[in-house]
């Protein structure tokens, strides 16, 4: 084998895990998502349905974000987090998390503050469902970030207030 194939190998390796890491193609790719929202229309009274607890509208941080988050009391007792009309960047490894800070002083509040992460965003467009496990005390929890897990990174924020408000 010469050098230069070795070179040439070497680098198409570089540029695979570089690419793996980096996911660029994810910045021109959008993934849309209409998920119903779980149990029927959202009610006033939980007594005929799914019942606005908190809500709050994102804001972008490391990438334009824009839509509304809302926790919900389901008829079943369950909570869920729906983002609506929701849109950010796409990225590699992006999660749903719900937040004990306020992660507009920075990223390193998020890791310090603790975290619940809801799982891998199903989608950068479009209205979604996240469910919240039932030991989540929401007092705490306040703050809903759509965060990056490969470069600790959050795209944007949503501050949660009651939903009379």
């Amino acid at each position: 084998m010469n050098k230069r194939n070795i070179i040439i190998g070497l680098g198409a390796i570089v540029l695979a895990i570089a690419w793996y890491a980096f996911r660029p193609e994810l910045l021109f790719v959008n993934k849309t998502v209409r998920e119903e929202f779980p149990g029927g229309p959202a009610m006033a009274s939980i007594e005929k349905g799914p019942m606005a607890v908190t809500k709050g509208n994102f804001k972008g941080l490391a990438h334009e974000t824009k839509g509304l988050a809302s926790i919900y009391q389901l008829a079943d007792g369950k909570r869920t987090l729906r983002l609506t009309e929701f849109a950010t960047s796409n990225g590699p490894d992006v999660h749903v998390y719900l937040v004990a800070a306020e992660v507009e002083k920075g990223n390193d509040a998020v890791k310090e503050a603790g975290f619940i992460d809801l799982g891998s965003m199903k989608g950068n467009i479009g209205d979604q469902n996240y469910e919240i496990p039932a030991d989540a005390d929401l007092s705490k929890y306040r703050t809903v970030s759509i965060w990056c897990a490969r470069f600790g990174v959050n795209f944007g924020t949503a501050a949660l207030a009651s939903a009379k408000s």
